[in-house]
């Protein structure tokens, strides 16, 4: 394994290897596993659970991290290509990503969408460029339209909730949120719960309907793995016999640029936020999931973020355990 971009890229057969080293690594840590080793993180957007959990992970392994961030204290970094930098910008990414692999073992990369243009980020246009750069191992730390680390702790910690990967049904819904948001979070999700075989229902209102190359590449992994993709705006029908709530947010698909357009639109929607309502026709233990950050009492009430269905901050404490794995996988053979 070269690098760790797409879930899509691994067997079913290789993310249960991946599952299994991050079992064995959180019941039995290797705190030497990666001694000597270095991994530069670039964030050209801001995090919380992607820069403390990597660099937890190198540190239990017995390695160590550097970070390279706009926001720090460097030259700015200009992104664009083909243009004369006459600007604020004194480096540019072409240069900057060579050698900050240059330092390292391997490179971790988060660049999210610029929600401007849907064609390039459902293409990964910006993120492929960088990925050209790299001349060591490379961890997609979240682009325009993946999240593999998210989605591989999110199959663990299905796992952890006993379900099986052949059963139960996940819903997916959209709910309320100020700001327009990516796309990787549930477009990997839905992937993820496809590829286990399970139901996967993707509630949201007609505005925020998903777009195709999402929902056909979820249900491709479904017809594969037996599961099943669909989407409703009807909250009950989506909830019936749920096992899974797992709640996010997205920009509008037919307004996606125009923010005002799309404020507007999701203006409509200010009362899909989650609260215990929701699961009357959901399983009596149905779990709820979202990968953070979480908006209290706009997109879920605090009676399900610190009730007995809450299951984030497991989601939070498994990118590490994933990470692990896939850090021990790339660097240590």
């Amino acid at each position: 394994m070269k690098e760790f971009y797409d879930l899509d890229d691994f067997s079913k057969r290789e993310i249960g290897e991946l599952l299994q080293i991050a079992n064995s690594l959180e019941s039995s840590p290797e705190v030497n596993a990666l001694n000597g080793k270095v991994l530069a993180l670039l964030l050209l957007n801001p995090s919380l659970r992607t820069l403390t959990s990597f660099q937890a992970s190198m540190t239990r392994l017995g390695g160590g991290t550097f970070v390279i961030s706009p926001e720090m204290s460097i030259h700015g970094l200009e992104t664009r290509s083909g243009i004369v930098m006459d600007g604020s910008a004194a480096e540019h990414i072409r240069e900057a990503v060579p050698v900050i692999s240059s330092y390292a073992d391997a490179i971790g990369i988060r660049a999210l969408a610029s929600r401007e243009n849907l064609q390039a980020d459902l293409s990964d246009t910006v993120f492929n460029e960088l990925r050209e750069l790299c001349d060591v191992p490379m961890i997609n730390l979240e682009s325009a339209i993946r999240h593999p680390c998210q989605a591989l702790a999110d199959w663990k910690t299905l796992d952890d909730l006993k379900l099986s990967q052949s059963e139960g049904k996940l819903v997916f819904s959209w709910v309320y949120h100020p700001e327009a948001l990516p796309l990787a979070v549930p477009a990997d999700t839905i992937y993820m719960a496809a590829k286990r075989g399970m139901e996967v229902t993707v509630l949201r209102p007609d505005e925020s309907a998903l777009p195709e190359p999402i929902i056909n590449r979820a249900k491709r992994a479904a017809s594969e793995d037996g599961g099943l993709v669909k989407e409703t705006n009807i909250r009950d029908d989506a909830m019936a016999n749920a096992c899974v709530l797992y709640a996010g947010s997205w920009a509008s698909t037919l307004e996606y640029g125009n923010k005002l357009a799309d404020r507007k639109a999701r203006s409509n929607y200010e009362n899909w936020c989650v609260d215990e309502s929701w699961f009357k026709s959901a399983q009596k233990s149905c779990a709820f999931m979202h990968s953070l950050p979480v908006r209290r009492g706009v997109e879920v009430e605090d009676e399900i973020l610190d009730g007995s269905r809450s299951a984030v901050v497991r989601q939070a404490k498994n990118r590490m355990y994933v990470q692990m794995a896939v850090l021990k996988y790339l660097l240590a053979r």
